[in-house]
C-alpha cells in the first residue's frame, strides 16, 4: 500500500507541522541595534519562514531562515565593523589633532 499522508484511522490528510525557529526576534535587534539595511533583509526573510511552514514548504522554510540568520549574522559584523572604525577614528582624532 503506497502511503498518500493519509491518517489510518479517519482517511483524512495528516497535519503534521514541522517547526521551524524564523529567527524574526534576532532580525528585529539586528536591525536595531547592528546595520539597519541588511537588518530589514533579514526581517524579510525571517518573516517569509512561517507562512512556508503553513502551506507545507518546510525545506523553504528552512532555507528562508537560513538566510535570516545569515544576514543577521552580516548584519552584526558590520554594525561591529562600524563601531570599531568609529572607535579608531576617535583615538586617532584625539591623537593626532593636537
Amino acid at each position: 500500500m503506497i502511503d498518500q499522508g493519509f491518517g489510518q484511522a479517519t482517511g483524512m490528510p495528516s497535519t503534521q507541522r514541522v517547526a521551524v525557529g524564523n529567527n524574526l526576534v534576532w532580525a528585529i535587534l539586528a536591525t536595531l541595534f547592528c546595520c539597519l539595511p541588511t537588518g530589514i533583509v533579514a526581517i524579510v526573510y525571517a518573516a517569509q519562514v512561517d507562512s512556508k511552514a503553513a502551506v507545507g514548504d518546510v525545506a523553504g522554510a528552512r532555507d528562508a531562515a537560513r538566510n535570516a540568520a545569515t544576514w543577521c549574522w552580516v548584519s552584526f559584523g558590520l554594525g561591529l565593523l562600524f563601531v570599531l572604525l568609529y572607535v579608531g577614528l576617535v583615538i586617532m582624532g584625539a591623537t593626532f589633532g593636537r
